[in-house]
């Protein structure tokens, strides 16, 4: 809009007419910054030609620029990213297994066994664990990248599952050599660490993923690699097992049937092992599209998480570059999976939490209807309202360029829907997410109440399908969180979502499109 009175004279009439129209015919304003340095650029040649002192060099190396810049817009290659924005479990495996199908590459880049995405096809649930859920796309390469910790038993038993369910992988599946692994005693002394917390536990999933990280960082650890080479992974082996039994007494390996079991499953193991950093690279440098899969989310990330009741990775948008090997300049959209409400699975702080164990209340609406109990552990996960301030710390770690909300379908029902809008402490608002766990304990959260909607909205395929409270909701949330929202899931079903367009995708902008 370019006028926001009905009394506007002549002349503001004509001053907005010549901001609208380019003076040299070459470039219109389209409203962007270019189009305005197009204008501005104009009226200085006008003005250097009255008074006779145009450079005609400066304004052809101008003019070849901003051509070369408009076509420039082009849409650019480049590697798109799933993130969980919450505590895990936002149904960022359902995104990815709908955008795979456009895909040649689908990655996962860190975490390990302890990730878990279900995918519903016709009716019939697939579990994921280890594999990127883009496997289900016949024609796409699937890696695991060397960020991951691979627990190869289970590994192995999940494309055994795929094979049974008539999914055929062979041959599209890629280990990165450099990937460090997860073995049974990592698991047991899992098991073991966690014990000895008592009370104060962490919630972890006794998968093994923190102490094979701890190998990993203690420099001790074994690569997917090294079975290409049994005499030296059998070297590395016995000194990996020698060090856990001196550490953890009472600790019980099976050395010499470990070594059997791996001496057996080597051939079939090395046959998908690759150079993935030389793969993925290539594979963006031939215009291939990649589609990053992010195991966790924001909030458990080892650094940014509510630390310690976190995972042991970076499940945020700087695991892609560290384990997958690729230069941020090759990132185009990063996508932020929230759900319309808020789960956690586990320990730690959780500000917007509702009850779940009561009869008859929201919690147990949430808990129910969203059918929130974990895929990896089978545990209930904890349920509460939007955390605002939880998304947009997310937000700014990430930079996400739009949204995937999640299970909007699960709010259907409830007569008003809350949204914690803001945390205050002590009084005071605070702007950011405490570090401090105490902190955390002791926030306020203040809440903002929508109506909510009764009617059935999983058949919804477009925006316009919603009921006129459901589309409120969705774009109060889009505005406090500054963010657009693509797509937006209506239930449960593969199909079940709407996609508003890459109109609502900020990296579409930065092509040019409008």
């Amino acid at each position: 809009t370019t006028t926001t009175t009905t009394n506007s004279n002549n002349n503001s009439n004509n001053k907005v007419a010549l901001c609208e129209t380019s003076t040299n015919g070459d470039t219109p304003n389209d409203g962007s910054v270019l189009g305005m340095l197009n204008d501005i650029q104009s009226k200085v040649e006008s003005i250097q030609q009255t008074l006779g002192v145009a450079d005609a060099s400066s304004n052809a190396t101008y003019k070849s620029a901003t051509s070369s810049s408009s076509a420039s817009k082009k849409k650019k290659p480049g590697i798109d990213v799933v993130l969980g924005s919450q505590w895990g479990d936002e149904g960022k495996g359902k995104l990815v297994d709908m955008l795979s199908q456009e895909y040649d590459v689908c990655a996962r880049v860190a975490g390990g066994s302890n990730a878990g995405h279900t995918i519903v096809v016709d009716g019939k649930k697939y579990k994921f664990h280890l594999l990127p859920s883009g496997i289900l796309n016949q024609d796409a390469t699937c890696i695991v990248g060397n960020g991951v910790v691979i627990h190869l038993p289970s590994f192995l038993k999940e494309i055994d599952g795929l094979t049974k369910s008539g999914i055929d992988s062979e041959g599209r599946i890629l280990l990165s050599d450099r990937a460090h692994m997860v073995f049974d005693f990592h698991q047991m002394v899992d098991g073991l660490n966690e014990n000895k917390l008592g009370r104060n536990k962490i919630g972890t999933t006794k998968k093994g993923i923190g102490p094979a990280y701890a190998s990993k960082i203690s420099r001790n650890g074994i690569r997917i690699g090294d079975l290409k080479n049994m005499d030296f992974f059998e070297m590395r082996f016995r000194e990996l097992t020698s060090a856990h039994v001196r550490a953890f007494p009472g600790l019980e390996i099976d050395v010499e049937g470990q070594l059997d079991y791996y001496r057996s499953i080597a051939p079939v193991i090395t046959a998908m092992t690759t150079d993935t950093i030389e793969y993925t690279n290539d594979a963006y440098d031939t215009g291939k599209k990649i589609l990053i899969e992010g195991a966790n989310a924001t909030m458990l990330d080892i650094d940014f998480g509510t630390y310690p009741y976190v995972t042991s990775s970076n499940p945020s948008i700087g695991s892609v570059l560290t384990g997958l090997g690729v230069s941020p300049r090759k990132i185009h959209g990063i996508y932020g999976t929230t759900k319309a409400y808020c789960t956690r699975v586990g320990e730690g702080p959780f500000p917007t939490e509702l009850e779940r164990e009561i009869p008859g209340s929201i919690g147990e609406h949430l808990g129910v209807v969203g059918a929130e109990w974990g895929t990896t552990t089978g545990r209930s996960r904890r349920v509460g309202w939007l955390d605002i301030p939880q998304m947009r710390y997310s937000t700014l770690i990430n930079g996400f360029t739009s949204l995937n909300l999640t299970k909007l379908d699960v709010l259907t029902g409830l007569a008003e829907v809350k949204i914690g809008r803001a945390y205050k402490h002590e009084g005071k608002i605070v702007n950011t997410m405490p570090s401090c766990l105490k902190t955390m304990s002791e926030i306020e959260v203040i809440y903002e109440t929508v109506p909510g909607w009764s009617e059935d909205i999983s058949k919804a395929r477009n925006f316009e399908d919603l009921p006129l409270n459901a589309q409120r909701y969705v774009l109060r949330v889009q505005e406090l969180l500054g963010v657009p929202i693509r797509w937006i899931g209506c239930g449960a079903n593969r199909l079940d979502m709407i996609d508003r367009g890459e109109g609502w995708d900020l990296a579409s902008k930065e092509d040019g499109d409008q």
